[in-house]
């Protein structure tokens, strides 16, 4: 929705949030749905309601509870029923300054001063450590913000006896405690307080009356750097950037001024804000971001551009590069197909309005900042949040080579005129095994990412996926796939539930990127097999439709050789494969 977009109208948001909200409702979105209990040391109300517009516009419908005024620490150590009967899927912690009492004096001792950090820290770790054991869910916890004012002015900084100065400390132990707990993410108000601007962001009046944190102004921009960390924590980042050329990664036109004459490098301010944006696109490729290019250009002024001597990329940075007169949204889907995701894991980034508009009009779902003048482009981008990282795996690091090693099989096809050798000519190899703690990370990112190849889409935290691999009724498998092309990590994941002598398949994903390579029969192989270790001799799987999953509607039968159970009238269908005497089905797949 073109309102909720970054930059937004806060006091527009603040105005219409209930008309909003029943149009994003309306909008015939499918949406997951998702309980989240916000526990607040001020008031939450309006942050709750504009947090929800911005869950619903990235595809989350979110169900709310609410702790009341500042019972947020008593909520969460001596429990609450409501809460409890509640069962949130994420727990928010809205904390800030105003909870510290920070009763710091310039009489304290060194060692009166560090009693009272560690006391505050210990009562926000009894706090993470009682809500973890009952609820195994993520947890985002605020840093704290600057206060309003200075007693001792700069000082504030550096003594020990400064509010600023506890403040810093406590704010480094959250950051020590999140770096050693999974599915523990710090919303970081301390910066969004200082960007928005410390005057701004506390107003008196709205503490003193409403028992507001922050302004009421304030409250939209909360609420969508909360969001954006939600989505991330529940899979609904962008995968893909498209970036247009000319006015967007150099300034001039490369066909008509040349390579030799474009703006970029060191030389003028212009010149250097359009270098250090091209380092900032070239940065997203080591988080894991695919960087593609979508330009009205000929390939070689394109290729020319990109190799400019005073940039900051080159064109092995990318993808790939559609360089050609195509309308740009019909080269965004091209992109999109290529790469087997869909046109809404896109962000398009262009300088021209009017290409935007037409992108925006044919593409739903795919993400077209306005991004303004050059000077702007990084604050747009980085502000959107399409990219909010909550997990950081090998796998990601290393995604932008496995697309690239993706395309390079994509053209070897063309040289085989029987498939099956050319999937016995990548020389694949497979390795399926129980979870393993050196893949929790990466197996719970594609449960809550991948929904295309995906039969119930059921998604998991971190903690329940260690449970699961810790659970004897389960039976897990994770399929990591490699080629003479390169390595694709993890792409599959099975978990099963055992009952007598079924094994019920609860989930059941495989990466797009290695569709139609047998991995999925090189799985079933592997859980027959394990299957039938534990005395089980039938499989039943279950296929729960979304607006994403038909490509696995009838996947178990026509592909899998699984027969009909029974349907519902929601489309829900079960099918059974009985494995006594089962035959493997990988011909082509070496599994280690």
């Amino acid at each position: 929705m073109r309102e909720l977009e970054y930059p937004f109208e806060a006091a527009y948001i603040l105005k219409k949030k209930r008309s909003l909200k029943k149009k994003l409702l309306s909008d015939g979105t499918a949406r997951v749905k998702k309980k989240i209990a916000v526990l607040g040391g001020s008031t939450t109300s309006d942050i709750v309601s504009v947090l929800e517009l911005f869950l619903l516009d990235s595809g989350i419908e979110a169900e709310f509870y609410q702790s009341e005024y500042a019972q947020y620490w008593q909520d969460a150590v001596f429990g609450n029923p409501v809460l409890d009967s509640f069962e949130p899927d994420l727990i928010f912690i809205h904390t800030t300054y105003r909870n510290l009492d920070a009763a710091l004096n310039v009489r304290m001792t060194r060692q009166e001063a560090d009693a009272v950090l560690e006391e505050r820290y210990s009562r926000l770790e009894q706090m993470w450590s009682a809500l973890d054991r009952k609820f195994r869910c993520p947890i985002i916890q605020n840093n704290f913000e600057l206060p309003f004012f200075r007693l001792m002015g700069s000082r504030e900084a550096y003594d020990y006896r400064g509010t600023v100065n506890l403040i810093t400390r406590l704010n480094m132990k959250l950051y020590d405690y999140a770096a050693e707990h999974e599915s523990f993410y710090i919303n970081d108000i301390n910066w969004l307080s200082a960007a928005y601007g410390l005057d701004k962001w506390f107003d008196l009046k709205y503490w003193y009356l409403y028992k507001y944190a922050m302004s009421l102004e304030a409250v939209p921009e909360y609420a969508f750097q909360t969001a954006n960390i939600i989505k991330s924590v529940f899979g609904r980042n962008k995968k893909c950037i498209a970036v247009d050329l000319d006015n967007t990664m150099w300034g001039g036109i490369v066909g008509d001024d040349g390579a030799e004459n474009l703006e970029i490098g060191q030389e003028t301010g212009t010149a250097q804000a359009y270098y250090e944006f091209q380092q900032y696109i070239k940065s997203y490729k080591d988080l894991g971001i695919v960087l593609t290019v979508c330009s009205k250009n000929e390939e070689e002024n394109a290729l020319a551009g990109l190799s400019h001597p005073e940039g900051a990329v080159s064109p092995e940075d990318f993808t790939l590069i559609k360089a050609n007169w195509l309308p740009k949204d019909r080269n965004i889907s091209d992109i999109a197909q290529e790469l087997n995701i869909l046109p809404e894991a896109i962000v398009f980034c262009d300088d021209n309005p009017a290409e935007r508009e037409i992108v925006r009009s044919q593409l739903a779902g795919a993400a077209v900042p306005e991004i303004g003048e050059v000077t702007d482009y990084i604050r747009i981008l980085d502000r959107s949040g399409f990219f909010e990282v909550t997990s950081l795996s090998e796998d990601d690091l290393k995604r932008n080579e496995m697309y690239k090693a993706n395309i390079a099989r994509a053209n070897s096809l063309a040289r085989f005129e029987s498939y099956e050798d050319y999937l016995l000519s990548l020389e694949m190899t497979a390795e399926i095994q129980p979870f393993k703690p050196v893949y929790i990370q990466r197996i719970t990112q594609l449960t809550n990412k991948s929904n295309q190849f995906n039969f119930t889409t059921k998604r998991y935290t971190q903690t329940e996926i260690e449970d699961i691999s810790k659970n004897e009724k389960y039976v897990t498998l994770y399929g990591k796939l490699a080629d003479k092309f390169g390595d694709n990590g993890v792409v599959s994941v099975i978990i099963g539930e055992k009952n007598g002598d079924t094994l019920t398949i609860e989930l059941w994903l495989m990466s797009c990127r290695v569709l139609k390579r047998d991995m999925e029969l090189a799985m079933l192989d592997a859980l027959a097999a394990a299957a039938a270790e534990q005395g089980i001799s039938r499989l039943v799987g279950v296929y729960i439709p979304t607006a994403k999953n038909k490509m696995v509607k009838d996947f178990y039968p026509d592909v899998l050789g699984f027969s009909p159970l029974c349907a519902n009238s929601q489309g829900v269908t079960s099918w059974e494969l009985d494995i006594s005497g089962y035959e493997n089905k990988n011909k082509v797949i070496k599994v280690n």
